[in-house]
């Protein structure tokens, strides 16, 4: 058995039919379901977002941004695509997400960009028909790292009323010790600067942070450390494991809301939007 506890293509022993099942799921959506697509929330070609609309009258919807994963440096959002299903059949008008890939760049341009992408959608997504007032996250392993930033202890409120945070990572260094290290080159002051473990994050954003009971030990002792942080902070946080589900199975099933992971997200955006 592979001892790498990250490497989820050996853990998942059906890694490559859930990836295929997810990108045809995406590729359904886009053609079923009212869209946007690619547009610009920077200069970078990187830097463009998809906007997916519910049924009926467009305007003053609840808004919902996801965050995809992969490690950092693969997939992008044409691949989740189909998680707009559940989020426009909670009637909220789905955001999802594209930023550059690592190693080609760093985690301070990723953290920057999905920081601009959620200003974008407070600037700008009333034209389309959406109330950034009610605006919710999610993002899966990589992706809930990334959206853990849009949170996080200021000044002003974040303005995220509630995140779901599924198969997250939320301490870096054990990656420095996992096959990852070959691929992205993590540094010690990458770890230190953007583990979210190390944060202050906003009391008013309330949370679900999840994983799948098949996940390797890490994933489930990152979360329970991560969602005992938050706790210590005074943040409502919810800590949910998904039976019978892996790292792969759980953000398969978002899009499809007949399930567990799919209810979360749905009760997630009806709930505080």
């Amino acid at each position: 058995m592979e001892s790498d506890p990250f490497r989820i293509r050996v853990h998942v022993e059906d890694f490559d039919t859930i990836v295929a099942e997810i990108v045809a799921a995406s590729y359904a959506t886009r053609h079923t379901l009212p869209m946007l697509a690619d547009v610009p929330y920077g200069r970078d070609a990187s830097e463009t977002l998809d906007i997916f609309f519910p049924e009926g009258p467009r305007k003053a919807r609840p808004v919902h941004m996801f965050i995809h994963g992969g490690y950092w440096r693969m997939f992008s959002k044409r691949d989740y695509s189909y998680v707009a299903d559940t989020i426009t059949r909670a009637g909220a008008v789905a955001v999802i997400l594209d930023y550059a890939l690592m190693p080609h760049v760093r985690l301070d341009v990723l953290v920057d960009q999905v920081r601009r992408a959620r200003q974008w959608v407070r600037d700008h997504i009333s034209r389309y028909g959406g109330d950034a007032s009610r605006l919710t996250i999610s993002g899966h392993s990589a992706g809930a790292h990334l959206a853990s930033f849009l949170f996080q202890k200021q000044a002003e409120s974040s303005g995220i009323a509630a995140a779901l945070l599924l198969g997250g990572i939320y301490d870096l260094q054990p990656l420095q010790q996992s096959f990852l290290q070959a691929e992205i080159g993590l540094t010690d002051q990458e770890v230190a600067a953007f583990s979210p473990l190390s944060h202050s994050h906003d009391v008013h954003t309330n949370l679900v942070v999840a994983v799948g009971s098949d996940e390797t030990p890490p994933f489930h002792q990152q979360a329970d450390a991560f969602t005992a942080s938050l706790q210590r902070q005074g943040l409502n946080v919810s800590r949910e494991t998904i039976v019978k589900a892996n790292h792969m199975s759980s953000v398969r099933d978002l899009g499809r809301h007949e399930t567990v992971t799919g209810r979360l997200l749905s009760e997630l955006i009806e709930r505080h939007s």
